[in-house]
């Protein structure tokens, strides 16, 4: 009896010469490193050098957190990437009152300037690469980012990293969004020009299906979704006056990757494909890295589980070993624990060790693309790719991506996934060891890291302080000359960058670009 995959397609018992019959192997793979890099983006990929491993890390105060990356990078990792608090991905400051309660709680608090040089003091920027999980208020973080550089003496043409600045998805699966549609894609545009114009190597945005596939997006909709999200940002760039080839050489994805090794590995490979194609044959792209789908890849956080937390160790092996075969250009392999709370410095530690032990104690690196030919592998391929590419026909259809997402089709599509995955586990149907199959009596005692509830009171104090101290007359002035900037056509980064710099606050230069552009409410629809 066939078994089906997480996007509910038939697996086979067997694969034969017969299911490849007709298949045109220098169409549909090429060469790695050439179109249409089904095989992966690079010649070599990691026979010379291994995936950037990333630690998504970032609690409570700049200070901790800041100690966190000192000692992730003690312990090898190549990358750092930051987690900010809810308030900061709201652009609300630590003492409004929205805040209360989440503070330093899911990420790293982060209010002015002055939050940030804590955050990377003693971090050589020019030697880090950084990736931030931040949308709405992208724009304010990697200027934060570029000031506090500046004042370590590292000009802008040597940061690398990447802000992940894909509001979309949150309008889909996730909801930290602040302004409507439009002028969000606007400030994604003037993003796009600020940094070809002063951070050349800067990663402008981290189009994102992660977020899909913790909401229940099977991996069709998710690289569906996600890529239908990407061609609307290009569309929007290019109305913009800008050429295809001018920005499309900076955007990179972020993708999940689940214990299903065989279809995520398909996933990824298909999803190559795809993107290639659209980006030849819609935008007429030129430069080779303007087809080139580079990607991030974290584990699959909605797979853990509290029970039994010990066996995610195993989870996040077998999902790390299907983004690596897979091609992902970095990995952020989940802590354990996870599903209870924040990962203590231990857990941390070992969720590093576990892409060590892949990439230097495995085979898996010493070859490229090790399924290309596999009978199941390349049907597979061909089968998620074909259901991708049937939802985002729908998507077209509806109008583009912003047309769908306003009449809730991407997010009724998720639930409906969502919903086969909780019926299938309520039933039995889909085995989740150690929660409804081969589950304890009587779970082991664990003691999670907690965040102090003071870091609400100290961040407030902060925030007085550098009201009391800077000059009010200058943020003043800066703030006008944002809203103004806003108002009209000009790039509104530059007038955000001085306010920045003469220490408006997050939540301050979020508010004058609410005055001028409004927050988004969402439809009934949804």
């Amino acid at each position: 009896m066939a078994r089906e995959s997480e996007s509910g397609l038939p697996i086979e018992p067997v694969y034969g010469p017969e299911d490849l019959a007709g298949w045109d192997a220098a169409e549909k793979l090429g060469e790695p490193g050439k179109y249409p890099f089904t095989r992966g983006v690079y010649p070599t990929m990691y026979t010379g050098r291994p995936w950037t491993m990333r630690q998504y890390a970032g609690f409570g105060t700049a200070t901790e957190s800041n100690a966190r990356y000192k000692q992730l990078i003690a312990n090898g990792t190549m990358g750092l990437s930051v987690a900010f608090d809810l308030p900061t991905q709201m652009g609300h400051d630590s003492d409004a009152p929205i805040a209360s309660g989440e503070v330093g709680k899911v990420g790293v608090a982060i209010d002015s300037i002055d939050d940030m040089r804590v955050l990377f003091g003693g971090i050589p920027l020019d030697k880090v690469s950084t990736s931030m999980t931040i949308n709405a208020p992208a724009a304010l973080l990697l200027l934060l980012y570029q000031l506090v550089a500046e004042e370590q003496g590292v000009s802008a043409d040597k940061l690398t990293g990447t802000i992940q600045n894909d509001v979309l998805k949150e309008y889909i699966a996730r909801g930290t969004y602040i302004f409507p549609p439009k002028p969000s894609l606007r400030l994604i545009a003037d993003i796009f020009k600020y940094c070809k114009a002063e951070i050349p190597k800067w990663n402008t945005i981290s189009i994102s299906g992660y977020h899909m596939a913790e909401a229940g997006a099977s991996p069709a909709q998710e690289i569906a979704f996600t890529l239908a999200d990407g061609i609307e940002y290009v569309r929007t760039a290019v109305a913009a006056g800008m050429d295809v080839d001018d920005f499309a050489p900076r955007l990179s994805f972020f993708f999940v990757a689940r214990t299903t090794i065989l279809e995520e590995v398909a996933k990824f490979r298909a999803a190559r494909r795809i993107w290639a194609r659209v980006m030849k044959e819609e935008f007429g792209a030129k430069n080779p890295k303007s087809l080139m789908l580079r990607f991030h890849t974290q584990t699959a956080g909605v797979q853990l589980t509290a029970q039994q937390p010990e066996v995610n160790l195993v989870r996040v092996a077998v999902q790390g070993l299907a983004a690596v075969l897979g091609g992902t250009q970095s990995l952020h392999t989940n802590s354990f624990d996870e599903a209870i709370a924040l990962p203590t410095d231990k857990s941390a530690r070992l969720a590093l060790r576990t892409q060590q032990v892949l990439a230097y104690e495995t085979d898996v690196t010493a070859t490229v693309d090790p399924f290309a030919g596999s009978y199941v592998i390349e049907k597979m391929t061909d089968e998620v790719e074909a259901a991708a590419l049937e939802l985002m026909r729908k998507v077209e259809e509806l109008g583009g991506a912003v047309t769908a997402i306003e009449q809730g089709f991407q997010k009724s599509e998720i639930e409906r996934s969502a919903y086969r995955i909780a019926q299938e586990t309520d039933s039995g149907e889909r085995v989740v060891v150690g929660v409804n199959r081969f589950q304890l009596e009587e779970e082991e005692p664990y003691e999670p890291l907690r965040v102090d509830p003071a870091i609400e009171a100290q961040q407030a104090e902060r925030l007085a302080k550098l009201r009391a101290e800077r000059d009010q007359q200058a943020v003043d002035t800066a703030l006008a000359a944002l809203k103004k900037a806003a108002e009209g056509e000009d790039n509104v980064l530059y007038p955000m960058k001085d306010a920045l710099r003469a220490r408006a606050t997050v939540g301050e230069v979020c508010n004058a670009l609410r005055e001028v552009w409004g927050t988004y409410v969402p439809s009934d629809a949804f």
